[in-house]
């Protein structure tokens, strides 16, 4: 199998919704213009994350403009694009990542299923799985907390076929934070060590998405199917990740042998 660029959008965030639109297609052409086969942006980055923000309520006409102009960007770079973003069901609002096929055309929808419980009064969980092709990439997403806390979601992924799973997540810092050094430094929280635990467990990439925040305690950063970094963000530095991975590592060789316990 050959080698696959892709590249992980660890991009400061936006003080309007306009402005997450404007750095994500910029972030879109440089991406295509550096190879990248896939980019991948943190969650719910346009038109912004709802907890903890000053982003309000969004317009569902921004979000259907936005999601247009977003795959023709893709098609204009040769891109395929995983969006952090939100939707309507109704008048229910739920975080959500949008995939663009590279000819621009909607390969489909990954909600976040397992909610943080600081989200749950203002979003509602989503019902569904699924895993997406993008050539010769099989990948699936879960998104931020479901990452973290719930290894089954990754495993699921890998267990169907998919050679990396991308983890789009955003951080709400505080003076509390440590300020790592170093990728999974002890003295950290669990989150990096999680990362590579998650690939490891699965033997699959892994692919974790942050915003460039000042005073984050985590970074984007690639996994190997071994569960060692491949390559990860300086923290808080805003900028486009490229990571070469080789598929013909990413065999899922430990998530097909789990064994289910009966009763």
């Amino acid at each position: 199998m050959p080698i696959y660029r892709i590249a992980l959008a660890n991009v400061r965030i936006a003080d309007t919704a306009d402005e997450s639109l404007a750095i994500a297609l910029d972030v879109i052409a440089e991406a295509g213009e550096r190879d990248a086969s896939i980019v991948c942006f943190p969650e719910s980055f346009v038109p912004g994350y709802r907890i903890g923000s000053r982003h309000e309520s969004c317009d569902p006409v921004f979000l259907t403009h936005a999601w247009s102009v977003i795959d023709q960007a893709a098609r204009d770079a040769g891109i395929a694009v995983i969006l952090g973003t939100e939707r309507l069901d109704g008048n229910r609002r739920l975080i959500t990542t949008r995939v663009t096929n590279a000819d621009g055309t909607l390969a489909g929808f990954q909600d976040k299923v397992q909610l943080d419980p600081s989200e749950e009064s203002v979003y509602v969980p989503g019902s569904e799985r699924r895993v997406f092709r993008c050539g010769d990439l099989t990948f699936g997403i879960v998104i931020c907390h479901e990452g973290w806390r719930y290894p089954e979601t990754v495993r699921w992924a890998a267990r169907k076929g998919a050679q990396i799973v991308f983890h789009p997540h955003t951080e709400i810092v505080d003076d509390e934070h440590f300020r790592p050094n170093g990728f999974a430094d002890p003295r950290n929280s669990f989150h990096e060590k999680a990362a590579l635990c998650r690939a490891a467990e699965n033997t699959c990439y892994f692919a974790t998405v942050n915003n460039a925040i000042a005073g984050a305690s985590t970074t984007s950063a690639i996994i190997s199917p071994d569960g060692a970094l491949l390559t990860h963000q300086p923290y808080g530095q805003h900028g486009v990740l490229i990571g070469d991975i080789d598929l013909s590592k990413a065999t899922g060789y430990l998530a097909k042998r789990l064994r289910l316990a009966e009763g």
